[in-house]
């Protein structure tokens, strides 16, 4: 943290030791919330059992969740995020018994008797969410409760909210900063008696969304994961205004307005999302249900601008390609050494992809799923186009170049970057072609650099995808889900086919990659082609 932080950092300190100070004009806990808050969002009956048996299930991660274990330390700071948010709340709604009321209760009172030390669970926007997640789930697990749970209940959104109000801003530069707005927007709805909760989130909302919010409406992370959520929040925070009849600023709702578009360029044919920057897949349901509250139609745009991300599109083909340079320090922290990477789905059958994300897993997961070589671009000697760190990146690409043609339905796209000037004084560059019918796809990637590198490119395959390497040793033949095939061909270096792991859904799944090798005494330049075949003779 820079000596500039430091300041602030004691500030937001000081702020929440007030905070938590008796005060004598806090006045009277409200009995109930003045107003009602909805959670607009589906929950997920499935994971509601797991919970009713003890287990969270958050990101292909799994861990135990039972009263009187508030207080483990085990578990990615991701997955414990997600256990003292409350978020899963709406996954017993779903499941709607009274078991799981039941639940819900016993585990809001437990937390509520034994509050959490872990850090964690103290930062202001997993505060924020677990009062928005109180708050939208209260007639579910609170209104029939008795009058003593439901005191103890307000007094802790009551003071949560104060503490809350007193850590902004956020320390958090990402995303996670708009989580905490909401849960102050949230609280100020529902505890009118809290005077000055509505008027410091306002305060903080408007420049929040102009420093994470791009232009083009792509989120200042360049995570369609971080997308997604940045738009649920911000509907969420609209709404909440709407409903206490307080006008939204028109930073938010220009904001919204953007980042709808934005959002359906990062999905495939399947509805889910790209798998770029910490990104899984996704529900097509949920998107398109945000999508809906965004309540802004129309298609897609080609490209991002300022995100860079590129999306070209013929027929039933959909090719999305990161041609972006990576974030700044402070918005980096789910960031890939992914840059040029590229996804292909056909109709609703994906056929390339990246390996995706495993950011509520152990952090060698974290770590793999992160390097060059679990995207679908080319790695140079071994070594990451972005040096990756815990906290985000080191070394990246300063410079990412892309010039885009479409004629007659067909598109071209030519980029590069020089993630590896520094360590090899080479520039990586990616030439793309799609025609009208979205049936041929064709490629050509090669190195710019004073000493020839040795260098792979990878060309990871969905986890449905059946490939078969071909006698000739310079082709894989590819069968989708839905029965049709297609022909990867390539020149320029060795061929092969190798076990890759997928970690886009919800759960890690084998799967397979083309491998092309090359050596720093061959050519430094590799040509494909991907062109659907009739049949598999």
């Amino acid at each position: 943290m820079n000596a500039g932080a430091a300041p602030g950092k004691w500030l937001r300190g000081a702020r929440r030791a007030m905070a938590r100070l008796p005060n004598l004009r806090m006045g009277r806990i409200p009995d109930a919330p003045a107003l009602s808050v909805r959670d607009p969002w589906p929950g997920d009956g499935d994971r509601g059992a797991r919970l009713i048996k003890g287990e969270l299930e958050f990101g292909g991660a799994v861990q135990p969740l039972q009263p009187g274990g508030w207080h483990a330390s085990g578990g990615s700071p991701d997955l414990r995020a997600a256990a003292h948010s409350f978020s899963w709340l709406r996954d017993l709604r779903a499941l709607g018994t009274d078991a799981a009321r039941l639940k819900a209760r016993a585990l809001v009172v437990d937390w509520i008797a034994n509050p959490p030390s872990d850090p964690v669970a103290h930062r202001s926007d997993v505060v924020g969410a677990r009062i928005t997640a109180w708050l939208g789930h209260y007639d579910f697990f609170a209104a029939t409760a008795d009058d003593a749970f439901r005191q103890r209940l307000m007094a802790r959104l009551v003071a949560d909210a104060r503490s809350l109000s007193a850590a902004l801003p956020a320390e958090e530069l990402d995303a996670r900063a708009l989580t905490a707005l909401k849960g102050l927007v949230a609280a100020a709805v529902a505890l009118r008696e809290q005077s000055g909760f509505l008027a410091r989130a306002l305060r903080f909302l408007p420049q929040e969304i102009t420093r994470q919010i791009l232009p083009d409406g792509c989120h200042a992370e360049r995570s369609p994961a971080a997308q997604l959520a940045a738009l649920q929040d911000l509907t969420e925070i609209r709404a909440l205004l709407q409903s206490a009849q307080t006008a939204p600023p028109p930073a938010l709702t220009g904001a919204i307005d953007r980042m709808a578009p934005a959002l359906r360029l990062m999905r495939h044919g399947d509805g889910g999302l790209a798998l770029f920057n910490g990104s899984k897949e996704e529900s097509d349901s949920l998107i398109t249900l945000v999508l809906n509250q965004a309540g802004r139609g129309g298609r897609s745009p080609a490209s991002l601008s300022e995100g860079g991300f590129h999306r070209m599109q013929a027929g039933r083909t959909v090719l999305i390609v990161d041609c972006g340079a990576p974030p700044p320090a402070g918005v980096d922290r789910r960031s890939h050494a992914g840059t040029l990477s590229m996804e292909m789905s056909v109709g609703r059958d994906r056929l390339i992809v990246n390996c995706g994300a495993f950011p509520a897993g152990p952090p060698e997961w974290r770590d793999a799923s992160r390097a060059t070589a679990a995207h679908s671009t080319l790695v140079i000697a071994d070594t990451n186009s972005s040096e990756l760190k815990p906290e985000g990146l080191g070394r990246r690409p300063q410079n990412v170049e892309a010039q885009r043609q479409e004629a007659a339905g067909a598109h071209w796209l030519d980029a590069s970057h020089d993630g590896w000037r520094k360590p090899f004084g080479a520039i990586y560059r990616r030439r793309l072609y799609m025609a009208e019918s979205g049936e041929d796809v064709r490629g050509e990637d090669l190195i710019e650099a004073p000493e020839p590198q040795p260098f792979t490119l990878r060309f990871h395959l969905h986890p449905d995808v059946q490939a078969n390497l071909q006698q000739d040793g310079a082709t894989v033949l590819l069968r989708l889900r839905s029965g049709s095939f297609w022909r990867l061909r390539a020149d320029g270096a060795r061929l092969s086919l190798e076990e890759s792991i997928y970690l886009g859904g919800l759960e890690p799944r084998r799967s397979e990659q083309v491998v092309l090798t090359g050596f720093a005494d061959e050519s430094q330049q590799v040509k494909w082609a991907l062109s659907k075949v009739e049949r598999a003779g």
